[in-house]
């Protein structure tokens, strides 16, 4: 099970940081990563990390100012996110899964198993 932290309502340019704390499973040999979906959109693929915490990928429309990071041995991964733009928000989604991310298609939301169930982000402009 993955349940999602964090989300809530926030002026543009602040900060926010998400927590995903995974239970029932341990995650450390799994690819993590945050996906979102806002009203009326498609859902959009945020960011990934490997395994290790050796390699990360993000979408376009975050690089630069979203981090994802992991503590293997607390089971918990982050997203931190600056500079928010009212375009960033939406539902945002924990999810995880056992392929790698190098060589493999994180961006696609097939490549994860598990998914919680979503924290909200709101950005006021």
């Amino acid at each position: 099970q993955l349940v999602e932290s964090g989300g809530g309502l926030v002026q543009t340019g602040g900060s926010l940081r998400l927590s995903c704390a995974a239970s029932g499973r341990t995650i450390s040999t799994y690819t993590m990563g945050w996906f979102r979906q806002a009203p009326g959109k498609e859902r959009e693929f945020v960011a990934a990390i490997r395994w290790s915490g050796t390699y990360s990928y993000y979408g376009e429309s975050v690089d630069g100012r979203f981090t994802i990071s992991r503590d293997n041995a607390k089971n918990t991964v982050y997203l931190q996110m600056n500079s928010l733009k009212p375009e960033d928000t939406a539902v945002y989604y924990c999810v995880g899964g056992p392929r790698d991310i190098v060589g493999g298609t994180p961006e696609v939301d097939s490549a994860y198993e598990y998914w919680g169930s979503g924290t909200q982000v709101t950005v006021s402009s």
